[in-house]
């Protein structure tokens, strides 16, 4: 499932994880927009932002 972490620039609030089978990120006119498939599910303006990471895993191959 994606994920991603939100790491807030200092003196901002805490850093958000999100997840969502459907989520994708786009940067747009100065804002960090996590969308799915009913809308955006969060945003935040790109000054308040010290990092975004995907964060979320592939699962481990299954062994014969």
């Amino acid at each position: 499932m994606p994920a991603y972490l939100v790491a807030h620039a200092k003196g901002q609030r805490g850093d958000a994880l999100i997840e969502d089978p459907d989520l994708t990120l786009e940067i747009r006119d100065g804002w960090a927009i996590l969308a799915d498939a009913h809308g955006i599910a969060y945003a935040v303006p790109t000054e308040q932002v010290a990092s975004i990471q995907r964060v979320d895993q592939e699962p481990a191959p299954q062994k014969e």
